[in-house]
């Protein structure tokens, strides 16, 4: 599997790791399976995608949050473990913030799913929960936990 070739044919980089913004790891390794502590949209430093979706933002925008998100647990895990260790995603939670109204989440999280697919291929398929919340930090409008298998050493 070819991370980095695959990030180059869909035009995608990987942002800079963010730094958590607590007292915890964001990656957490226990025995083979990588643990991926909650990302948000954030790029390079910049906070980006804030808001409820169907308010201030647009399901479009949420895909490409979503979209982001993902990009940002690569970039964590190759940072942590690097790609060659990687043997594929188990499965991820998101998280959405929304107008009560609203009903596009599975469209939004398609943006993380169809990025997941795209980079990493077969290995790239997992289950996946969405979970609207009251309110995620900053006031982001997504966050993605997630887990992946690593080969054994």
């Amino acid at each position: 599997m070819d991370i980095r070739g695959s990030l180059q044919k869909l035009s995608l980089a990987l942002p800079e790791p963010p730094k958590p913004g607590g007292n915890y790891m964001p990656v957490n390794c226990v025995g083979n399976i990588a643990y991926v502590a909650i990302q948000l949209p954030k790029h390079n430093g910049e906070d980006l995608y804030i808001g409820r979706l169907g308010v201030e933002l647009t399901t479009e925008q949420g895909y490409l949050a979503a979209q982001l998100v993902a990009l940002n647990i690569l970039s964590q895990v190759h940072h942590a473990v690097g790609f060659e260790k990687v043997l594929a995603i188990n499965h991820y939670d998101g998280y959405y913030q929304a107008a009560d109204e609203w009903m596009g989440a599975p469209r939004v999280f398609d943006g993380a799913s169809d990025l997941f697919v795209n980079v990493l291929g077969e290995q790239g398929r997992h289950s996946r929960a969405i979970f609207g919340v009251e309110r995620l930090p900053r006031n982001y409008a997504v966050g993605i936990t997630a887990t992946f298998t690593l080969r054994a050493n």
